[in-house]
């Protein structure tokens, strides 16, 4: 089972890295390659789920085992659907192209969250008190 997770965590976090470089050049692309403003602050929150989901792909080592599962599998939900619709606001070109890059970083933090913590719960439960972050 150990073997398993540490190649589920390698390929989630390769995956989350290629989606992060690959939603941002969706968003230039969608943005027409403007830079201003306005492109660093959606760059800076289209990006933020995939930094959150790196930083604790990295600090889950030493996590329970349900929670570090259920973490590997929303790094790997959220780096296919980012890519997915980025890639569908391009190429079908919407009125308001800035709502997906708006919403799915929402939801993609929404679901990391909410998913995490349940799995925390419910690892706690079966084996007692066990931080999600070491001092």
């Amino acid at each position: 089972m150990q073997r398993r997770l540490d190649v589920l965590r390698g390929v989630a976090l390769v995956a989350v890295v290629l989606s992060a470089v690959g939603s941002f050049v969706l968003m230039l692309h969608a943005g027409e390659y403007r830079l201003n403003l306005l492109m660093l602050l959606f760059a800076v929150w289209d990006l933020s789920p995939f930094a959150a989901l790196a930083v604790a792909g990295v600090a889950s080592k030493r996590w329970p085992k349900i929670t570090r599962a259920a973490l590997y599998a929303v790094m790997l939900c959220v780096a296919g659907e980012s890519v997915m619709v980025y890639g569908r606001v391009v190429w079908k070109r919407p009125a308001q192209p800035a709502f997906a890059f708006l919403v799915v970083p929402l939801a993609s933090w929404t679901l990391l969250i909410i998913v995490v913590l349940v799995a925390h719960v419910i690892s706690t439960k079966k084996s007692g008190h066990q931080p999600l972050f070491r001092a």
